[in-house]
């Protein structure tokens, strides 16, 4: 298939594109919602008169001149599902609006036509991060598309009266933007190519510049925005104490630090036994590790529990110091409601990144899975327990 200027330059832009999010890594973040949105603009197509009119004329009737309408609003409305931060799959529905064609003939007479053009699509998107908020997109899929015409001749060219309609199923593809204001509200700028029938058993080119709003549905509020994703990570095996008058025994995937006190005790859990990459709602294994906790606690009169959220130098202060509150209100409404322990005496804290584990020298270089997996240890929650038995 050839395929005419400009739109040879969109084709090349998307397949470079999805080639790159090809490459990405596999392992994204837990960043699944579906979504919805709008998007207007405008469609550009050239439907090639000088071919078109004169298979509609009579014998003796010659096409004498002829002109075109390329441009006309346009529309689509898609919902989709975002599996992961680079992949997801949409469903749309698209309006190109209205294309005109007109001539004259020899001997004297007219014809007037129109082409419109709608349909449908589906196709996976792809997503590739450049910050926080700013991503370059790129799709590619399948779309059928309606073509309706009438035409209109006066004069010597009135037999070309007449109006065909054709549906055709063909590759869509498109380049684009996008910027997410917040986890509810994203706005794209994009370019997407079709390759439509012309109902008089040609095709031609069709480009739909547009903007869009994006609206996710249910989405966390805790999501992050991060280059890459963190790969599964297990636990180191725990580190027993020797006895003391406050023991506190480590829930499953915990580290037990060295007392602070003598009756002080500090349990520190990795991030990812208590809750998704990026996440502030505690999943089972992190709510059993707690009860276990709970457990481990009866019978102690304490004075106070500070919860303490750790986070990665990845990503920003402000951000990340959101997130490490979260976790650690997480983890003390929790002890509080499930765990029934006196929530007048359990403190909250987020520390954000100012307390690393690691130190910069050992884990360098740009935002990758590696340097995730180096920073795994920054990543956690730390519970300080101040009582007697």
């Amino acid at each position: 298939m050839t395929i005419k200027h400009p739109f040879s330059l969109i084709t090349l832009a998307a397949l470079s594109a999805l080639g790159s999010l090809a490459s990405a890594p596999a392992a994204a973040q837990d960043d699944s919602y579906y979504y919805g949105g709008l998007g207007v603009g405008q469609a550009r197509a050239r439907f090639d008169e000088a071919r078109i009119v004169p298979s509609l004329l009579s014998s003796g009737v010659t096409l004498s001149s002829s002109q075109r309408d390329e441009r006309h609003s346009a529309y689509k409305l898609f919902l989709g599902y975002q599996f992961n931060r680079h992949w997801g799959l949409e469903l749309g529905y698209f309006h190109m609006g209205r294309f005109g064609v007109s001539a004259t003939t020899t001997p004297a007479g007219t014809v007037d036509g129109e082409f419109r053009v709608q349909g449908g699509n589906l196709g996976v998107v792809g997503t590739l991060p450049f910050t926080d908020n700013f991503s370059g997109i790129a799709r590619a899929g399948l779309q059928v598309a309606r073509t309706r015409t009438q035409f209109v001749g006066t004069g010597a060219a009135i037999g070309a009266t007449a109006s065909p309609s054709d549906r055709e199923v063909n590759v869509k593809i498109g380049v684009g933007l996008q910027y997410a204001f917040n986890p509810s509200l994203m706005v794209r700028a994009e370019v997407e190519r079709f390759r439509v029938s012309d109902a008089m058993g040609g095709h031609e080119q069709v480009a739909m510049y547009s903007v869009s709003l994006v609206v996710p549905f249910g989405r966390s509020p805790a999501t992050a925005r991060r280059a890459a994703a963190a790969p599964a990570y297990v636990a180191p095996e725990p580190v027993a104490l020797a006895a003391a008058p406050v023991a506190v025994a480590a829930a499953p995937q915990a580290v037990v630090m060295a007392p602070v006190a003598p009756q002080t005790r500090r349990v520190s859990y990795s991030a990812e036994s208590f809750f998704g990459f990026d996440r502030a709602e505690l999943r089972p294994e992190g709510k059993a590790a707690l009860d276990a906790f709970a457990i481990e606690l009866a019978g102690t009169s304490f004075d106070t529990i500070t919860v303490q959220g750790h986070a990665d130098r990845i990503g920003t202060t402000a951000y990340n110091q959101t997130l490490s509150i979260e976790r650690a209100e997480a983890v003390k409404a929790y002890l509080v409601n499930n765990g029934r322990l006196d929530g007048g005496r359990i403190t909250a804290t987020g520390k954000s990144e100012s307390e690393p584990v690691t130190v910069p020298e050992a884990c360098r270089g740009d935002v990758t899975a590696a340097l995730i997996t180096c920073l795994q240890p920054d990543r956690r929650v730390e519970i300080e327990v101040n009582g007697t038995r």
